[in-house]
């Protein structure tokens, strides 16, 4: 028997899947293994391949997306004790920004494109970019702790 993926631990890991069971609304998710609960966030290089490179997002991946910037709002705020607001902005056709406002600061601002094609190699690769922007955003808020506290 296989042991458990020790990633299952980490706290950007817990918090991608309590974001993505509150999208859930129907409970139709309900029962279901975290890891299928992922898994349409990792986009093998065959599985990307096949999605075409011109194309609209649909609801499902808009709501991926959301789930990703909100998991690490809720981290900035858990280990800053204030309050991260996310907000994606995008066109019809997948291309925009991502911020994260803490106060009046913005703590993480990421331009998108491609949404439609949105995902990573594995969840090793979705952790390693959580942890760079959770990085940059606690460097910002520590370097203006004023802004922040606004």
């Amino acid at each position: 028997m296989n042991a458990p993926d020790p990633i299952f631990q980490t706290d950007f890991i817990k918090e991608m899947v309590r974001q993505l069971r509150a999208l859930d609304s129907y409970g139709s998710w309900d029962g279901q293994p975290n890891e299928k609960l992922l898994e349409p966030l990792i986009l093998t290089k065959e599985r990307k391949a096949e999605i075409p490179i011109i194309g609209d997002p649909d609801e499902e991946t808009l709501a991926r997306v959301k789930a990703f910037y909100n998991a690490i709002a809720t981290l900035i705020e858990k280990e800053c004790g204030l309050m991260a607001t996310p907000f994606i902005h995008l066109s019809h056709e997948g291309f925009g920004r991502a911020l994260i406002i803490v106060g009046k600061l913005v703590a993480v601002d990421k331009t998108l494109r491609d949404v439609h094609r949105f995902g990573f190699e594995s969840l090793s690769k979705m952790k390693t970019e959580a942890d760079k922007l959770l990085a940059v955003a606690l460097e910002r808020i520590g370097a203006y702790p004023e802004v922040a506290g606004l």
